[in-house]
């Protein structure tokens, strides 16, 4: 634990990606503390610019919601999808490639199939199609971008497995009567674990991303309210109201930067070459 945290700190910009990253989480925290109103709830004349009302420090949108409580509570909404969806991904795509690397044979090329499959289909057109298909809610969105995002996990995962199911102490597993569950949960995945929570954290910028874009095209989920929301309703007023897409993109900027560099910093921490150094 020490390695991995000097590692980690040695890395300034994951270092900032963490302090940046963690003021986000603050905002989702304090977000019903500091505004308990309703962010849907009209309070003030629509088009206040930011700084014209120090009640409404970041100003109003088109229909005089408050863009700061918009923001604050949006930051919950876009990073529970992001973490949600990528946890969706994660169980498809580990569970496919663990199951694929470790039987080989006819279990592989069926499901690295499966997997190419998905892989040819446009993984954003293919979630817009699945949240069109079903009624936009977060559930729907959620799903869609978990089913979009597993092959990359799997591929990657079945790579490790590849090269773990040949090893000296799996096989002394299996000499010892283990069985394949255990052997995959206990031993296999365990060393498999770092490159897969590499690209479970970079995944999640990737989610957060999605929802902003399907928002954007009106495929959010109407009750809820998150950035991509903000955003998609801000378009038609970019040019005289231009704060109101500015302020939640630039959210979402700080946000996808941040998740990118804290990956960054976990990939140079559970490297192993240098931790043993």
């Amino acid at each position: 634990m020490k390695g991995f945290l000097r590692l980690f700190v040695r890395n300034r910009a994951a270092v900032a990606g963490a302090i940046i990253l963690l003021g986000v989480l603050a905002m989702a925290i304090l977000a019903p503390i500091l505004y308990p109103e309703d962010p849907w709830d009209m309070v003030a004349e629509p088009y206040l610019a930011p700084g014209a009302n120090p009640d409404y420090a970041l100003g109003t949108d088109m229909m005089g919601r408050d863009l700061a409580a918009g923001i604050f509570h949006g930051a919950r909404v876009s990073l529970l999808i992001g973490l949600v969806a990528t946890s969706v991904a994660l169980l498809l795509g580990v569970t496919i490639g663990a199951l694929s690397g470790y039987y080989g044979g006819h279990v592989d090329r069926a499901l690295m199939r499966l997997t190419e499959l998905f892989q040819t289909i446009p993984a954003f057109l293919f979630a817009i199609v699945l949240v069109a298909i079903f009624e936009p809610s977060v559930a729907t969105i959620v799903l869609a971008i978990g089913v979009v995002s597993w092959p990359p996990v799997a591929r990657l995962t079945r790579g490790e497995f590849l090269g773990l199911r040949s090893r000296e102490f799996v096989l002394a597993c299996e000499a010892m009567g283990m069985s394949d569950v255990r052997i995959i949960l206990r031993h296999c995945l365990p060393n498999a674990a770092a490159p897969i929570i590499v690209t479970g954290s970079l995944m999640v910028a990737t989610a957060i991303l999605t929802e902003a874009g399907l928002a954007f095209l009106g495929l959010g989920d109407p009750n809820v309210m998150s950035w991509g929301t903000i955003i998609g309703a801000g378009r038609e007023v970019l040019r005289s109201a231009w704060y109101v897409c500015t302020l939640p993109g630039i959210a979402i900027l700080l946000t996808v930067l941040a998740i990118n560099l804290v990956g960054e910093g976990l990939n140079d921490a559970l490297n192993p070459r240098l931790r043993n150094r």
